[in-house]
């Protein structure tokens, strides 16, 4: 089956449109971003347009005169593509097609092409391809010239209706093939899951490219990829933070959001995201420096609140301060109370954000160690039974043994320690 072709070096034009209170600011910022998924998809940005004013146009989407703008702007710039800020629906990519001469796409078509490229993983790539094989297969009529209903002529006529039914079919049994194929991954998946389940996990969730791969490095020295992109990563990555000897947990790094995410894409990642869902504690990574950080804390939190775990414990990490003036971080300080604000890049941070995640993890232990006589066996029975013991070995005559613990677990040994100091070595009283 014919595929659309992949996004070059391709030259674009991208277009926006104001809808209900949306003012032209507003709307200026989201063709920033827009912007940047073209270039991420490998187009150079080269013109955008603005229709900011008056009704929308339901069989095109903007008005008579912007189509026109349009097209002189595409022969002036030679463009080879015209990219919406909105989903278009079949019969409005149709009607913009004849009338422009380039390549109409909108913004989950060029969502899709990113996250497609992106894919290492079989998860990821089965993930990435259910979901755009849902969103095309109602579009089929504009995706491939073959599939045009009006092929026909004499001994052709209805060949383009047949070979659509066949394509629709071929798409149909795929999408049946990706979903029970995504569903023995959710299964393995899951298996995974339950093998650390003892282990207290945090997520880090938000906007694509706030950093949280970089926190991620930051906490557990993991190495992961990082580079300044939209959607870097897409595979989730769990790696355990294990400093100062205290109890481990797991750090996992998950999808990036985005405003307009297509809700194919949430749907068929449910299973990586469900990382989130199962951690005990969520940290939201918040690019601090972004201009949007408001409305990127917003669509964070309304993806949360879709998944049904808004209400999961949450803490909100400013990162990038280093890009901030002390006044703006002293004014977000005030605003956002709760949140603690770091800088990703610097390892002195590390501390600060560890202390904070553990807090809010009730985490007061320490890994800590005490020696025991080798022949002292009912005393080694009883520190089992009393404490976490996470190692021991023996050394010459003695067995060193590491154990998890706060102060009560601290001052449960140090009492079995002082009564086998003193003669009472742990043996088990039978009124006990």
């Amino acid at each position: 089956m014919p595929v659309p072709p992949a996004l070059g070096r391709e030259r674009a034009i991208l277009v926006g449109v104001g809808r209900g209170r949306s003012g032209r600011d507003e709307i200026e910022e989201h063709l920033d971003e827009l912007g940047l998924l073209a270039e991420t998809a490998g187009a150079t940005v080269i013109g955008r347009v603005v229709q900011d004013r008056g009704p929308i146009n339901p069989a095109t989407l903007v008005r008579r005169g912007k189509i026109e703008e349009l097209g002189r702007l595409a022969a002036e710039g030679k463009a080879d593509l015209v990219v919406f800020d909105e989903d278009l629906s079949p019969a409005q990519v149709k009607n913009l097609q004849q009338a422009l001469p380039v390549k109409i796409l909108d913004r989950s078509t060029l969502i899709f092409d990113i996250f497609a490229r992106r894919a290492r993983t079989r998860e990821a790539r089965t993930q990435v391809e259910l979901a755009r094989m849902r969103y095309l297969l109602p579009r089929l009529t504009r995706q491939w010239g073959h599939l045009s209903r009006q092929d026909g002529g004499i001994g052709r006529r209805g060949i383009g209706e047949t070979q659509l039914e066949i394509d629709r079919r071929l798409v149909r049994n795929r999408i049946a093939r990706l979903s029970k194929d995504l569903v023995q991954i959710e299964k393995d998946r899951r298996e995974r899951r339950k093998g650390r389940t003892a282990e207290r996990r945090v997520a880090l969730v938000g906007y694509t490219n706030a950093g949280k791969s970089t926190i991620l490095n930051l906490l557990t020295g993991a190495g992961a990829f990082v580079e300044n992109r939209l959607f870097a990563t897409l595979d989730p990555l769990v790696r355990r933070c294990t400093h100062g000897g205290r109890r481990p947990f797991l750090v996992i790094d998950t999808v990036g959001f985005i405003r307009k995410l297509p809700h194919h894409l949430v749907a068929s990642f449910r299973s990586t995201l469900e990382e989130a869902a199962g951690a005990d504690l969520i940290a939201h990574v918040v690019d601090s420096a972004s201009p949007a950080l408001e409305d990127h804390i917003r669509t964070t939190n309304d993806t949360l609140n879709d998944m049904e775990i808004g209400q999961r414990p949450r803490l909100t990490v400013f990162n990038k301060i280093d890009l901030l003036p002390p006044e703006k971080i002293r004014r977000l300080r005030e605003e956002h109370a709760g949140g603690v604000f770091v800088s990703a890049r610097n390892p002195a941070h590390a501390g600060l954000l560890e202390m904070r995640i553990r807090a809010l993890l009730g985490d007061s232990s320490i890994e800590q160690s005490v020696a025991i006589p080798v022949a002292d066996r009912d005393l080694l029975a009883r520190l089992c039974e009393e404490v976490t013991v996470t190692s021991s070995a023996v050394v010459d005559d003695q067995v060193e043994v590491r154990f998890q613990g706060g102060a009560a677990e601290t001052e449960q040994v140090s009492r079995l320690l002082a009564a086998a100091a003193s003669g009472a070595t742990g043996r088990r009283d039978p009124a006990s």
